[in-house]
């Protein structure tokens, strides 16, 4: 079923709106949507530095939200779309989710995939009393006593444990630098891969963290050398960051192996870094070749946008279809009923993995391990700690 705003009319409206200093909100609905529509509402970067990420996060959903209505729609009628711009800032997220909140007739929300943005929203989100789909990794974000959140992606508890049994146990390297921006993401997840570490016997030479939005990393390089670490492991928030980093890391002569979080396998930090990102491993929550799922997606993406897809719009392409499912199985728009019925999803297979979602709403338990194979993103092995 076609859909009225392409990618292309959606981009270019934005960006004349933005460039008059004013975001507007974009509807993403059917063509032939007449007599009605269920609508859930998105929080994306279309201004900032994630702009680039937020196309491809839009990307996913769209694809999704035309899968969903070719389907058949939700509850007999077309899934709507309706956006709002976070402009990449923690003030632009609540913001921006404020403006979707005050829509009585949304039903559902995508957070953001940045989880220093979901802890802003997060008192927000917990006032709305409506489930949000959201891809942030910090573990804290599910434990926060707030029902309405439920996670796309793997949190870093998981993510953590893969880097150090990947480091350890396959390249045999016990000497780490941990390198990690000091947002909340960031932080958590080098706490997370120094305990991990700890347990696999393996040491911690240097943790060094950065601020976000950083241009000289030339510092932390120095510090990495200076540590007489063998191996990185790394979470950056940002994949201009890690670019930036990527490359005066070579520059300066480190070639020590880098295992990093799943941004080091974005598409856009693969743009920015090219050959310095060569030879290097992640912990990749999407991974084309690691199921059917994922292969299907990956196929439907290329069709479409004519490029590979990543992280930033597979976890929006399952969360379209799983709120979707919910919505259908709770058979009404009951904020209650919806979040019944994610809570009780069991063995969904979507681009990410296989969705098995707990009391906390955490729907995923495992990562995939990849390797840059000369700017080839080549699937290792899947890793998972889903337990029924």
């Amino acid at each position: 079923m076609p859909m009225r705003t392409t990618r292309r009319v959606f981009l270019k409206s934005a960006a004349t709106v933005a460039a008059a200093g004013v975001v507007a909100p974009s509807i993403i609905r059917p063509a032939s949507a007449q007599g009605g529509t269920v609508r859930i509402g998105m929080v994306l970067p279309v201004t900032g530095p994630g702009a680039d990420a937020g196309r491809f996060a839009l990307n996913g959903a769209k694809i999704a939200l035309e899968a969903v209505n070719k389907a058949g729609g939700v509850l007999g009628k077309p899934l709507e779309l309706v956006t709002e711009d976070d402009q990449t800032t923690n003030p632009g997220a609540v913001l921006a989710f404020s403006k979707l909140a005050s829509q009585p007739d949304l039903v559902a929300f995508l957070g953001s995939i940045r989880s220093t943005q979901n802890h802003a929203m997060a008192p927000d989100i917990l006032k709305t009393g409506k489930p949000v789909a959201f891809g942030g990794t910090d573990p804290v974000l599910t434990q926060l006593g707030n029902p309405w959140l439920f996670r796309f992606r793997p949190n870093d508890s998981f993510s953590a444990r893969v880097i150090a049994e990947y480091g350890v146990t396959t390249l045999a390297k016990k000497k780490w630098a941990i390198i990690h921006s000091t947002d909340a993401f960031g932080t958590s997840g080098a706490k997370a891969l120094t305990e991990a570490l700890g347990k696999a016997g393996a040491t911690v030479a240097l943790d060094q963290g950065y601020t976000n939005q950083s241009q000289d990393f030339t510092p932390v390089v120095l510090a990495i050398r200076q540590s007489g670490a063998d191996v990185i492991g790394s979470y950056f928030t940002f994949e201009n960051d890690l670019g930036i980093f990527a490359r005066q890391l070579r520059q300066l002569g480190v070639q020590a192996p880098w295992v990093g979080s799943a941004s080091i396998v974005n598409v856009t930090a693969l743009k920015l870094a090219g050959p310095s990102l060569y030879n290097t491993y992640g912990v990749a929550d999407y991974a084309e070749e690691s199921s059917d799922a994922a292969r299907n997606f990956g196929k439907a993406y290329r069709g479409v946008m004519k490029l590979a897809p990543d992280n930033q719009s597979s976890w929006t392409f399952d969360a379209v279809t799983v709120l979707a499912k919910a919505i259908n199985a709770a058979g009404k728009t009951d904020p209650k009923a919806i979040r019944e019925a994610l809570l009780a999803i069991r063995g969904h297979e979507g681009a990410e993995g296989t969705y098995n979602f707990d009391q906390n709403g955490d729907g995923l338990h495992g990562y995939n391990v990849v390797r840059n194979d000369k700017g080839n993103i080549v699937f290792d092995k899947r890793i998972d700690f889903y337990k029924a």
